[in-house]
C-alpha cells in the first residue's frame, strides 16, 4: 500500500533507502532533535524497525518519495508510542534530509498520514509531540491545525533534568 499527495508517495520501504537513510541520519543538524547522529548499524535497525512497525499495525513510518524525480525525502508515519514514556497511543513523526526542509513536505506528508491513521487504520486519535525547544516541529504541528493539549506535557524520562530537549509539549489530532 502506498498514499499520494500532491507532491509525494508515502511509501514502504525498500533496501535502496538505506544509504539515504544512513545519510540522513548521520547528519547532526537533522539528528539535533532526535537524540543525536546514528551511525549505519544504527540506521539501518532503526530502517528495519520503521518497515516492521507496518506488518501487525498496519501503519508505520512511510518513506517519502518525491513524485518529480523520486528523491529520498525522509520518513513520515504513524508510531506506537514507545512504553516508557507518560503518554500513551500512537504518534505522528517525520524526519526530512536537510535538502527538503522549508518546502512544506513534513506538514504534506503528515496529513495524508493522520487522514490514513483517522480514517483506514481506525486510530480514534494520534499525538504529535516535540522538544518545548524545537520549534520548527512546533511550527509544522500548528501549520497542521493539531490541537495543544498542554495537560499532557511531560519531561522525557531519558534526559536528565537541566537538558534543554527534556520538557515535551504535545499536540493532538483526533477524528472529526
Amino acid at each position: 500500500m502506498e498514499l499520494e499527495t500532491e507532491r509525494l508517495i508515502l511509501r514502504r520501504w525498500r533496501a535502496r533507502d538505506r544509504e539515504p537513510y544512513a545519510a540522513l541520519t548521520a547528519d547532526p543538524e537533522v539528528m539535533q532533535w532526535l537524540g543525536g547522529v546514528l551511525d549505519k548499524h544504527e540506521s539501518a535497525e532503526h530502517m528495519d524497525r520503521c518497515d516492521a512497525h507496518f506488518d501487525p499495525w498496519g501503519y508505520g513510518r512511510w518513506v517519502l518519495e518525491r513524485k518529480a524525480d523520486g528523491a529520498f525525502l525522509g520518513y513520515c508515519g504513524i508510531a506506537n508510542i514507545w512504553p516508557g514514556l507518560p503518554v500513551e497511543g500512537a504518534e505522528i513523526g517525520w524526519r526530512l534530509a536537510r535538502h527538503a526542509w522549508g518546502q512544506g513536505y513534513a506538514a504534506e506528508a503528515a496529513r495524508a498520514a493522520i487522514a490514513d491513521g483517522l480514517g483506514r487504520c481506525g486510530l480514534t486519535e494520534i499525538l504529535a509531540f516535540t522538544a518545548e525547544t524545537n520549534l520548527r516541529s512546533q511550527a509544522v504541528m500548528r501549520r497542521l491545525a493539531l490541537r495543544r493539549d498542554p495537560a499532557r506535557d511531560f519531561d522525557h524520562p531519558q534526559l536528565e533534568p537541566g537538558d534543554p530537549l527534556r520538557r515535551h509539549i504535545v499536540y493532538v489530532a483526533q477524528e472529526a
